[in-house]
């Protein structure tokens, strides 16, 4: 083979490479679609956008997931049927969160209706979970909290949190983030007033941890959010722009 047939063949390889990467085998779609889905998660579809979300993901069937600060259970729901019997996932929630879920992870879990979803209740940097073992890790609408402690009491230190995103991924497991997002030069102070946080915040939190941008997305922004407002805000409340990152350990 001359070395232009070896240069091509290595080109065509590494497009194949990069394409397994972000093909999800997972039937997010399929899992929208059970009828035992609460009919009001469907609501939110159009909103939310979680096969766009997953798909870019790249979750796959027989995963084990790691889904941080779950609240009522709407991703909890397509994920546990996404990765299917073979897959597993952990819905976590900080227990200073708790008063804002109700009875929405007693609802999702009650009499073993998602067979293969498992509930833990810690703050984000004391994770019940074994090291390596996870092999996505979801944090949506989620790492604000960082900065928000509710009558004082925090959910988690940043960094520490990050490193125990990084100790329980399997080497090459994924962290999937997304949040509202604050206006470049904020700090994570800004998840305890605005509810936001600047993507830059995040990445640097994740590379401290290890972890690498692997890719991101503009799929939930929205340039009619002015960022410096409150999400609960009528003119923003799920409206927000908000990042979408894939880190990688």
């Amino acid at each position: 083979m001359t070395l232009t047939s070896r240069l091509f063949a290595s080109a065509i390889a590494l497009l194949l490479t990069s394409s397994q990467i972000l093909a999800a085998d997972a039937d997010v779609a399929a899992a929208l679609q059970h009828p035992d889905r609460p009919a009001a998660d469907a609501e939110a579809d159009a909103r939310r956008m979680p096969v766009e979300v997953l798909n870019f993901a790249g979750l796959e069937t027989g995963m084990q997931v790691l889904e941080l600060e779950a609240g009522g259970g709407y991703y909890t729901e397509i994920l546990s049927r996404a990765v299917g019997a073979n897959g597993s996932v952990i819905l976590q929630h900080a227990p200073g969160l708790m008063g804002f879920v109700g009875d929405g992870i007693d609802l999702r879990t009650a009499n073993n209706r998602l067979a293969n979803v498992t509930v833990s209740i810690t703050n984000f940097d004391a994770l019940d979970v074994a090291d390596n073992s996870i092999d996505m890790v979801t944090w949506i609408q989620g790492p604000h909290e960082l900065g928000f402690a509710p009558e004082g009491n925090s959910m988690g230190d940043p960094a520490k949190s990050f490193a125990e995103i990084a100790r329980v991924l399997k080497p090459g497991g994924v962290l999937v983030a997304s949040d509202h997002i604050a206006p470049e030069g904020t700090g994570i102070e800004a998840g305890g007033t605005l509810h936001r946080v600047a993507e830059s915040v995040i990445t640097d939190l994740a590379r401290g941890a290890g972890l690498s941008v692997a890719r991101t997305s503009d799929l939930l922004k929205n340039a009619d959010d002015p960022l410096d407002v409150g999400v609960f805000a009528p003119a923003v409340r799920g409206n927000t722009s908000q990042f979408l990152v894939v880190y990688t350990k």
